[in-house]
């Protein structure tokens, strides 16, 4: 992993966890278990080393702190273990009942409920407060996945086998592009999508995962430790800066915050740079299903930005 976690709004402590689990280092020495691993998970401050943390170095753990007692926590509940329970062990949903268990809630720092946190390689990458729909969880957890998945270790074989059956199968043509990504070539794995797209314009799949890569390809350009969202904050009227700032946000599961950033920059620009502004507004949008509603707002907006 190098660019994702940078862009983070919360950090967990983990100094608790890292000193209970050395009061467990023989219990845990044989990491998670290979077979028999569930797509949904409960997490206690008992398994939180080595079913989310440890976890997290194989595959992305979606973790959902919640409480029975909000409707938008249990909507959210379900919502994730739908997608988990369809995944193929892609990514691992955890859930935190904050009433129950307090002291794994106090570790994520958590601010208010519910709060969900994408763990990859035991840090987080991105979260967000609050309920969802589910088209929308659905497209940001793919987001996560299609981001730090390949640089994952991954799950052993007798672990995804079963699930691995039953998905369908993937176009072979995206394997190259793969191959790239894992090696940081992101320019190379563009021009693969382009490919594909060449053959098939209104191939979604390709057009998500070329802009993915675009965007990846971006932030792998950035400083370990800058913070590019308050560069942009502090110059305004830089497009370089705006452009990394709503790119960052887009990680951080904020598309709100990339759409609006952008076209109030789309508002008091002209010419080329007013222009480029639509074009990266144009890119982000295409990175969604174009029914998800946080588009059609920012479409309009956008639309009576530039008329």
């Amino acid at each position: 992993m190098t660019t994702p976690h940078r862009f983070v709004s919360g950090a967990i402590d983990l100094g608790e966890v890292k000193a209970r689990a050395e009061a467990r280092q023989k219990a845990h020495e044989q990491g998670p278990t290979a077979g028999g691993i569930a797509s949904s998970i409960d997490v206690t401050m008992e398994n939180l080393e080595n079913e989310v943390l440890r976890r997290s170095t194989q595959v992305p753990v979606i973790v959902l702190v919640g409480t029975p007692r909000s409707p938008d926590s249990e909507q959210l509940k379900a919502d994730f273990t739908a997608l988990a329970a369809n995944a193929g062990l892609k990514f691992i949903f955890a859930y935190v009942n904050a009433d129950t268990d307090a002291d794994v809630a106090q570790v994520f720092g958590i601010q208010g409920l519910p709060t969900v946190i994408a763990i990859a390689a035991g840090r987080p990458l991105a979260d967000f407060q609050g309920g969802q729909p589910a088209e929308a969880l659905a497209e940001w957890v793919g987001q996560v996945v299609q981001a730090v998945g390949p640089q994952l270790e991954g799950l052993p074989a007798d672990a995804t086998a079963p699930a691995d059956t039953a998905a369908e199968p993937e176009d072979p043509r995206f394997d190259a592009a793969t191959d790239a990504l894992n090696r940081g070539a992101f320019e190379e794995a563009i021009a693969v999508y382009d490919a594909i797209l060449e053959e098939e314009p209104h191939n979604l799949d390709a057009k998500q995962a070329r802009d993915t890569a675009k965007l990846l390809g971006r932030l792998s350009t950035v400083a370990p430790g800058e913070d590019v969202i308050a560069a942009a904050d502090a110059d305004p009227a830089s497009l370089e800066k705006a452009f990394a700032a709503a790119d960052a946000a887009v990680v951080n599961g904020q598309p709100e915050a990339a759409f609006d950033r952008l076209i109030a920059l789309l508002m008091r620009t002209a010419g080329a740079d007013k222009d480029a502004v639509k074009d990266r507004l144009l890119e982000l949008f295409g990175m969604f299903e174009a029914t998800d509603p946080r588009v059609l707002t920012a479409r309009g907006q956008m639309a009576s930005a530039l008329f």
